[in-house]
């Protein structure tokens, strides 16, 4: 039997619904893969703000120097921790969001070299100190593989959409505190491993920069959600920070792409191997015109991105 972990609340129905009318814009505007440069700056401010959280004191120009391989003067803990999440985070599309064999060697190459015994579940008790008080006191040792496989289990077999899945094992994750450290940063990402299953544009979404910059309400709404032994309070934060987002990235558009992006993000789309038509391209960028299109496909193929197959109505195109 599947685990219940929250109330089902008008705010978290509302905020689901503006998410998925925002996907939709992503969608139909073409970023579910942002160019290359916003996918780099994105990575960036991702790392930055969820180690920041954790005390890590590297900059964004520093973070960027590490993934540009150029040396960097800082703690070596703060640069082996950049290091251990550019790794990670580079391999984000080989993850199994639904695999907890798949989770354990995420935290063992995030915590390499950083604690004792990266990869594996603690046996022993810990609790969240915040000041001279313990704020948090996590569920025993012995219960944790059973806890996080009950959770695994939600992540598969629950009926909750996946935007709230990721919500629910974002906070439950956190309460149950399955590793003696490297907690926080892994609930964050599992949470964006998850979203990615609905959306590609996630990997490329700083969801953790929100909450970086609204860290004092992160905390209380986990604390007041372990009050109430529910996620409800979390899963609306959680919302609304994926929803500001949403909202930055689309602020953030071009007003249109010129041939050279819309070419490269139809690329991106089509299979090795895969015929189009100049047909199939306009079902894409609708709001292009035909003549368009096909000065489109004509410079693509003098740069050598596709090969031409056919003539006149029966040409067909197909990637290099």
């Amino acid at each position: 039997m599947v685990q219940k972990y929250y109330e089902g609340t008008p705010r978290i129905i509302n905020l689901s619904t503006e998410i998925g009318r925002l996907l939709g814009i992503v969608d139909a505007t073409h970023l579910r893969k942002p160019k290359t440069e916003l996918r780099k700056k994105s990575k960036v401010e991702t790392i930055r703000a969820s180690l920041a959280i954790e005390g890590n004191t590297l900059s964004e120009e520093q973070i960027t120097a590490i993934i540009e391989n150029k040396r960097v003067i800082g703690p070596s803990k703060d640069i082996l921790e950049v290091k251990n999440a550019i790794e990670v985070y580079n391999a984000l599309d080989e993850v199994d969001a639904f695999s907890e064999e798949s989770y354990l060697k995420a935290h063992g190459i995030l915590m390499s070299g950083l604690v004792e015994k990266p990869g594996q579940y603690r046996t022993g008790g810990v609790g969240v100190v915040q000041g001279d008080k313990v704020a948090h006191l996590a569920p025993p040792g012995w219960n944790v593989s059973n806890l996080m496989s009950q959770l695994f289990l939600y992540l598969k077999e629950g009926e909750d959409n996946l935007i709230i899945k990721s919500c629910v094992f974002h906070y439950e994750m956190e309460f149950i505190h399955p590793f003696y450290d490297g907690n926080g940063r892994m609930g964050r990402l599992w949470q964006t491993v998850i979203l990615m299953r609905i959306n590609p544009v996630f990997e490329y979404l700083p969801i953790e920069k929100a909450i970086k910059e609204s860290q004092e309400e992160y905390y209380r709404v986990l604390s007041e959600s372990d009050k109430a032994g529910l996620s409800t309070k979390f899963i609306e934060y959680s919302l609304e920070k994926i929803k500001l987002s949403l909202e930055q990235l689309l602020e953030s558009r071009p007003e249109s792409m010129n041939d050279e992006e819309r070419m490269d993000y139809y690329l991106s789309q089509v299979e090795e191997g895969e015929e189009f038509t100049r047909s199939d391209y306009l079902n894409v960028f609708t709001s292009i015109s035909g003549a368009t299109a096909s000065r489109d496909l004509q410079k693509a193929t003098e740069r050598n991105l596709l090969i031409k197959i056919g003539e006149k109505r029966l040409t067909r195109y197909k990637k290099k």
